[in-house]
């Protein structure tokens, strides 16, 4: 029998299972890990949201199948949102869709609109859905380095131009994932107006928004005018509610592009539970002071973390917005590149990380750190590893000796 399958060989082995891999041994083996590892939100889901749930489940008859794109009154919550935070129209009838969280959103977005061989851009590094939703779909994909060493738009326009055949579609995230860059909207500005010139379509994954701290609240791609032209975005509560588990999030935007993914859930799934979907409109649509307090702990997370890491002697810029840093490997560990050096850091200090190249190739000067473990826990793993790093373990090699 043939079992060798086509397109399970077009997706590289998952990188972070190895790192998973140790950190299930070495717990199983009664060692302390402290996981920076997934962004798994850690914080309890507001007790209003909860308590909507509860009272939600109680009625058998939000029991039954819901419909694939969204009960209406979280539909017209999610407008609603778009409304007050970015002072945007949106019909939420056409122009809004529930998803099982951004991911199976983007996914079967991709499913719906690529044909075999379509060329997509995408940035490197960026969350894997991003490109291998389209990779699953039949896409060829088109990387384009991205991050604080690179021009955006001059490496788009570079890729670009290096198309053959031109490509169909573009997927932005910002505040980005994993490397927590932030953009204003002139940003999204040159890229409508490159976009449109060029007949690309735009995903834009903004799974962050309410995730920031320091300037201005991220601005959404739909904002400018003529935006709903070429684009859709793909929003979430997992992580501004702490929600995660919860499975809901929302596509918006342009009407083709909605009504494309609609019709290809239609197939596909019946909607996530009733009274979930009633327990996010209540989460958008009450009181928003949960939202604040989930940005505070993020915020004095990120300021430990970044304090204690330099402490450490590593030196990590500290991110304007998400719940995660993007930490440059020190100096000493740079040949070991991130897949080594997260190992060695689990091994040594006990503390998991995920390596950047799990991201793409030009994330393995990197790991991301997340921001899921409270400051205790955070403080704990900075000591760890500056002892690791004032030990210089280099890859099962001898700790340095001490300096007289």
């Amino acid at each position: 029998m043939q079992l060798d399958f086509h397109l399970i060989k077009r997706l590289p082995p998952y990188v972070f299972d190895e790192v998973n891999t140790m950190k299930a041994r070495a717990r199983a083996a009664g060692e302390d890990i402290i996981d920076f590892g997934m962004g798994n939100p850690d914080s309890a889901t507001p007790k209003h949201i909860q308590d909507k749930l509860t009272e939600a489940v109680q009625d058998p008859r939000t029991h039954r199948y819901s419909s694939s794109r969204g009960i209406p009154g979280l539909r017209r919550a999610a407008a609603a949102y778009y409304g007050r935070r970015f002072g945007v129209d949106i019909d939420p009838e056409t122009e809004t869709i529930v998803t099982l969280g951004s991911k199976e959103g983007l996914a079967h977005l991709a499913m719906a609109i690529t044909t075999p061989g379509d060329v997509i851009l995408s940035p490197n590094p960026s969350y894997p859905i991003h490109p291998y939703g389209f990779m699953i779909a039949g896409a060829v994909i088109r990387h384009f380095p991205v991050g604080p060493e690179h021009d955006f738009l001059a490496s788009l326009e570079r890729a670009m131009r290096h198309c053959v055949p031109a490509p169909v579609a573009l997927v932005l995230n910002f505040p980005a994932n994993p490397t927590a860059m932030t953009v204003d909207l002139d940003f999204y500005r040159e890229v409508v107006d490159f976009a449109r010139r060029r007949d690309l379509l735009v995903l834009s994954d903004l799974a962050y928004a309410e995730i920031y701290f320091d300037g201005n609240p991220p601005p959404s791609i739909l904002q400018v005018p003529g935006a709903k032209d070429i684009a859709v975005e793909f929003t979430s509560i997992s992580k501004t509610y702490s929600m995660p588990g919860w499975r809901i999030g929302f596509a918006t935007g342009n009407e083709r592009l909605v009504a494309a993914l609609t019709r290809i859930k239609s197939y596909l799934d019946y909607g996530a539970f009733t009274p979930i979907q009633v327990a996010a409109t209540a989460a958008l649509n009450g009181p928003q002071d949960c939202v604040e307090d989930l940005r505070q702990t993020y915020r004095s997370r990120r300021d430990v973390l970044i304090d204690g890491l330099a402490a450490a002697g590593w030196q990590v810029p500290s991110p304007a917005a998400t719940m995660f840093a993007w930490a440059p490997i020190p100096e000493s560990y740079r040949d070991l590149g991130s897949l080594e050096f997260s190992k060695l850091l689990l091994s040594e200090a006990k503390v998991a990380v995920s390596p950047g190249i799990g991201f793409g190739e030009y994330g393995d000067g990197h790991v991301r750190i997340a921001l899921v473990e409270n400051e205790q826990r955070i403080r704990q793993a900075c000591r760890s590893i500056r002892k690791f790093m004032d030990a210089g373990v280099q890859d099962n090699a001898p700790p340095k000796a001490a300096a007289s």
